[in-house]
C-alpha cells in the first residue's frame, strides 16, 4: 500500500509538471493538492530517475529560500512524428518536452512498392536524427487512412494502398529497432492543433483536412475519438451528392477536377475555383463546393458540438479569406456558435502532432496519469511570456 501510494503521488507531481512546466515545488503543491514534504519526496525520486533536473531559481519579493524551478530533461529521450502523404512526406524531431529540434520535407518515391517505401522512411527517419537516433524512443506515423485500435494495422487509405496491412510497419519498426505506432492524419493534426496551434484551449474541437483526400480528426474533452476500426469523423463517406456519390469526391482535388472533366470546364488545378474572377462555369462548380463543404461542417458540427473547427489542407489553404461567411452560414443553419479557424501549425501540424502522440507513449512508461495525457506537453512559456 505504500508503495501503491508512492507510486500515485509520484505520478501526479510528475503530471502536474508537465502541465506547468517549469515549477517549483511549492506551485507543484499548490496545483496538486498535495503536501510539499510528499512533492519534496517524489521530486527528489524523479531527479535520481533522471526524468526531473532543477533549473534557476524563481525570483520572491518573500524572505527565506528563495524557490528553485524544476523542469522535465529535454534529451532524457527523443520522438519523431511523421506525415506520410502520398505526394509528400513531413518528418519531425522533438525532445520530451515536445520541443521541435528538427523536421524535413521531401517527395514520397513514386511508384514505391511496401518494401520499397519502409526502406525510405527509414533512411528518411536515420537522416533527421542523425547521431543522435539512439535517443529516439519511439516514431508515430500519421497516414492518409485508418488505422484500427492496435495502432498497427491500416485500412482504406486508397491514395497510398501500400501501406495497408500491418507488414508495413512491422518492416518499418523492425529496421528501425524502436517502437512504431501510427494514426490517421488527421487525428495527428488535431492533436498538433490542440496542444500547440488554433485549437489551443479546445477541448472538444474537430480538424478537416481538404487536400488529395478529406479527413477529419475529432477530440471530445481532450480526447481523439478513433474507435475499434478507425472511421469516427469519416465524412467523406458520406453519399451526400447525386446519386450517391461521396462527399470526398465534391471537395478534394482529385474530386474537384473529375467534375471539372465531367462538366467541360477547363481548369489548370482546383485552385481555379477560388479565384475571384473566375468566369462563370467555373462558379458554379465553386457553389457545388460550397455546397458539399456545408455538409462537412454541419456533420463536424453535430458529431461533438466542437467549439472550433479547424481546417487544413491544400484546398483549405485557398479557403482562409472564406472563413467567415462558412461560419456564418453554419451559424444560421444551426443556431450555435463554431469558430471555424485556419490551422496555425501548416504543412507540419500532422508531424508535430505525431511527435505528441508518440510522447504520450513514452509518458505513459514513465508513469504519468494518462488523464493528464490531453493537456500535455505544455509548451514552457516564452522569455517575453
Amino acid at each position: 500500500m505504500v508503495h501503491d501510494t508512492r507510486e500515485l503521488n509520484r505520478s501526479a507531481v510528475l503530471s502536474q509538471l508537465l502541465r506547468s512546466r517549469p515549477a517549483s515545488r511549492k506551485q507543484i503543491a499548490q496545483a496538486s493538492g498535495i503536501s510539499p514534504a510528499t512533492v519534496t519526496r517524489a521530486v527528489e525520486q524523479l531527479i535520481t530517475e533522471g526524468i526531473v533536473r532543477e533549473g534557476s531559481e524563481l525570483v520572491s519579493d518573500q524572505r527565506g529560500r528563495r524557490a528553485v524551478l524544476l523542469d522535465v530533461v529535454a534529451d532524457r529521450a527523443l520522438v519523431v512524428g511523421v506525415d506520410l502523404g502520398a505526394s509528400n512526406a513531413r518528418l519531425l524531431l522533438a525532445d520530451f518536452t515536445g520541443s521541435t529540434l528538427d523536421r524535413h520535407r521531401a517527395p514520397t518515391p513514386a511508384g514505391a512498392d511496401g518494401e520499397a517505401l519502409a526502406v525510405w522512411l527509414v533512411a528518411q527517419i536515420r537522416a533527421l536524427a542523425g547521431t543522435r537516433i539512439a535517443q529516439v524512443g519511439h516514431v508515430c506515423i500519421g497516414v492518409p487512412g485508418a488505422v484500427r485500435d492496435d495502432g498497427w494495422t491500416i485500412t482504406n487509405a486508397p491514395n497510398l494502398a501500400q501501406v495497408e496491412g500491418s507488414v508495413f510497419l512491422a518492416r518499418v519498426a523492425e529496421l528501425l529497432g524502436i517502437g512504431v505506432t501510427a494514426d490517421n492524419d488527421a487525428n495527428l493534426a488535431l492533436l498538433g492543433e490542440q496542444r500547440f496551434g488554433a485549437a489551443q484551449g479546445h477541448p472538444t474541437s474537430v480538424m478537416i483536412t481538404i487536400g488529395a483526400g478529406l479527413g477529419a480528426g475529432i477530440a471530445i474533452d481532450g480526447t481523439l475519438l478513433r474507435g475499434a476500426n478507425g472511421i469516427i469523423g469519416e465524412f467523406g463517406q458520406l453519399p451526400a451528392g447525386p446519386l450517391g456519390t461521396r462527399l470526398e469526391l465534391m471537395v478534394t482535388g482529385p474530386g474537384l477536377m473529375r467534375l471539372a472533366a465531367e462538366a467541360g470546364v477547363a481548369i489548370d488545378s482546383p485552385t481555379a475555383l477560388f479565384q475571384p474572377d473566375a468566369p462563370e462555369p467555373v462558379q458554379r462548380l465553386r457553389s457545388h463546393f460550397d455546397h458539399a463543404l456545408q455538409i462537412v461542417l454541419t456533420a463536424a458540427a453535430v458529431s461533438c458540438d466542437p467549439s472550433v473547427i479547424v481546417l487544413g489542407g491544400g484546398i483549405a489553404d485557398s479557403l482562409v479569406s472564406h472563413l467567415g461567411r462558412y461560419q456564418d452560414a453554419l451559424r444560421a443553419q444551426l443556431g450555435n456558435e463554431v469558430q471555424i479557424a485556419a490551422t496555425a501549425l501548416g504543412e507540419y501540424g500532422g508531424a508535430l502532432g505525431g511527435a505528441v502522440a508518440a510522447l504520450h507513449r513514452l509518458y505513459l512508461e514513465i508513469g504519468v496519469d494518462g488523464s493528464a495525457l490531453g493537456e500535455i506537453p505544455h509548451p514552457a512559456p516564452t522569455a517575453a511570456g
